[in-house]
């Protein structure tokens, strides 16, 4: 049941008197329930438990803690029905989209519960003690990874399950031995205030100190600024707007003690097409690319905003067939009124700039919120000469760009801002042909595709969700798999450590059996 009520840790608590509803955007009106703002004296009480907690949570076993990320899963999968109709109601999104990232988030909890069992990832690390080196002794030092205490992650507008209350900034920081606060998003805060209910539900299941987890309704900035600025809280973990997420950056700079911000924010995901997909697969990527953009009202990270190709008559084709395809598409509902406002005055402002040609634009009538897909296309030199045609559109449009020659390509990819990803359609050959292009290509993004669509985030290991900035505020660190868990712990030394005080992943017998660097040597073997 949806209260409205903020979760203290494992109290429900309205002491506040100033309230907001979320919005049904497909209805287009305000949803039935009401959400009490969290207050100072909550957001203190909320991080003073997480203070606490976290002296018990982080020396928990990897079991331990496995054993709590696996109970949110299935008490999330427990709320069944009620909990997608929540999602749909709030965000506007279709239940087949609700039931998949439902399953995503289950995913990644798992998955990290996993990386637990197994151990390794604290990346422990021995030399043992040589006494008689000459001409100096050597010293017993071992060193692993440590969690840094608690963590305030910020809930997603367009992810209300996989990048929000138990998404995987929470999941990685509860992985890695860090309670978590989480200020919820305001466009879904009764999903969230359900997922909520599932996680301190399993966190009474399996024994974990209260406070280990508090949920915090906010319809502005004024707590998610408290909460950054608190001195208990150690790190941050957002997903969202470049505006937000550097305005945050910048506020957990400005404290007496500075902490990590983790933002995955804007990014326009250019592609280059190269003459070959052009000839051989034209029509078919102009469909496929029509689609992407399209997925989800273009409302996701890695949709595809640029498209980038060499001056030629195949180029003109491709444009022509993107424009034919994406105007059959139905337009779909964006998840809030706010949202669609801001990307109707986006796609507006880049339209009206000098060079730009409309490829094309959906012009039939359609419901409230409902987001207008809209192509344009641009030449090489006023790309390069209008920053503003670098600015992202969160929603359905696409920018493509006509470039005189591979030289002004390769000019046009080093002059773009860090992004998430970067896709290149064509041969093998082709790529050392352009290598210059693809080095420029890589230099600017975090993850490199070829021959695909840049829409569709896999969970694994080897995911990259991350860019220079403003992709992200750190790119040598990942939003999705199992090493997010990296960003919330740090590197922690012994030297001449007595064994039985040591952690176990640390000590010679090794315990856990997991791998280790020993003497330069990995290996899961004990040290004799």
């Amino acid at each position: 049941m949806i209260t409205g009520k903020n979760y203290i840790g494992n109290e429900l608590s309205s002491i506040g008197s100033d309230t907001y509803k979320t919005f049904d955007p497909k209805l287009n009106l305000e949803t039935e329930w009401t959400f009490y703002e969290a207050t100072k004296e909550e957001i203190n009480k909320a991080v003073g438990k997480a203070h606490e907690a976290f002296q018990t949570y982080k020396n928990f076993s990897g079991a331990k803690k496995a054993e709590f990320l696996e109970a949110i899963a299935e008490e999330i999968e427990a709320l069944g029905d009620e909990l997608i109709r929540a999602y749909c109601k709030e965000s506007g999104l279709p239940e087949g989209r609700a039931v998949g990232e439902r399953g995503r988030t289950m995913g990644q909890l798992r998955a990290f519960a996993q990386l637990l069992k197994e151990g390794s990832w604290v990346e422990a690390t021995i030399d043992t003690a040589q006494p008689d080196r000459q001409p100096m002794a050597k010293t017993d030092l071992r060193k692993m990874l440590l969690p840094i205490g608690p963590i305030a992650v910020f809930g997603s507008s367009n992810f209300p399950f996989a990048f929000s209350t138990a998404g995987g900034d929470t999941a990685s920081a509860l992985a890695s031995g860090c309670p978590v606060i989480v200020k919820s998003h305001p466009m879904h805060a009764g999903t969230g205030e359900l997922v909520s209910s599932a996680v301190i539900k399993a966190a009474e299941r399996t024994g974990m100190p209260d406070g280990i987890f508090s949920n915090l309704n906010s319809s502005g900035i004024e707590v998610g600024q408290q909460l950054v600025l608190h001195p208990k809280v150690k790190g941050v973990g957002f997903t969202g707007s470049i505006k937000g997420g550097t305005a945050l950056y910048k506020l957990a700079n400005e404290r007496k003690e500075p902490i990590p911000v983790f933002a995955e924010m804007g990014s326009i995901n250019p592609v280059v097409v190269l003459p070959s997909a052009l000839r051989e697969k034209g029509q078919d990527w102009a469909k496929q690319y029509a689609s992407s953009v399209m997925m989800g009202a273009g409302q996701f990270c890695t949709n595809p905003g640029l498209i980038l190709g060499i001056k030629s008559t195949s180029l003109d084709v491709f444009i022509n067939a993107l424009g034919e395809e994406i105007d059959k598409l139905e337009p779909s509902c964006m998840l809030h009124p706010n949202i669609y406002n801001n990307y109707e005055k986006g796609k507006k402002e880049l339209s009206g700039q000098g060079g730009a040609d409309v490829v094309a634009e959906y012009e039939k009538v359609v419901a409230p919120n409902y987001a207008k897909q809209k192509v344009l296309t641009v030449n090489g030199a006023n790309f390069l000469k209008n920053p503003k045609l670098h600015q992202e559109v969160f929603g359905p449009f696409s920018i493509v760009v006509r470039c005189a020659d591979s030289k002004e390509l390769t000019e046009v990819l080093n002059r773009l801002e860090g992004q998430l990803t970067g896709t290149v359609l064509g041969s093998p050959d082709e790529l050392k042909v352009h290598s210059s292009a693809v080095d420029a290509l890589k230099g600017r993004v975090g993850r490199l595709i070829f021959n695909g669509v840049p829409t569709g985030v896999e969970v694994c290991p080897s995911m990259q969700h991350g860019g220079p900035f403003p992709a992200s505020t750190d790119s040598r660190f990942t939003s999705v798999g199992v090493s997010a868990v990296k960003r919330w712990v740090r590197p922690v030394s012994f030297q001449n450590w007595p064994q039985e005080l040591l952690p176990e992943e640390l000590q010679d017998g090794n315990p856990l059996a997991i791998m280790r660097i020993v003497d330069s040597e990995h290996t899961n073997k004990k040290i004799e």
